[in-house]
């Protein structure tokens, strides 16, 4: 099983990098854009099998060490293998 996880930063909480991307993509001519936020994805190769001991698993991991929840939240995708 895979996981993705998508970590971004939560509302509220100032976004220097995104605010650099914006301003880039208005010198390039890319113009009505009012907002970027940037972030993460992480993908992990899971040997669990049990979707809900995998959810389980890769929060615990995004709490202890992936995402610092003070300030970003965290987004989990499963994704089975392929048999």
């Amino acid at each position: 099983m895979k996981a993705r996880i998508l970590i971004t930063l939560k509302t509220g909480v100032l976004d220097p990098q995104g605010k650099a991307i914006q301003k880039a993509l208005g010198s390039l001519n890319f113009d009505g854009i009012d907002g970027v936020r940037q972030g993460k994805v992480i993908e992990i190769d899971l040997a669990e099998t049990n979707e809900v001991a995998a959810r389980k698993q890769v929060s615990d991991m995004c709490d202890k060490l992936l995402a610092n929840t003070v300030i970003e939240n965290y987004d989990i995708e499963l994704i089975p293998s392929a048999a």
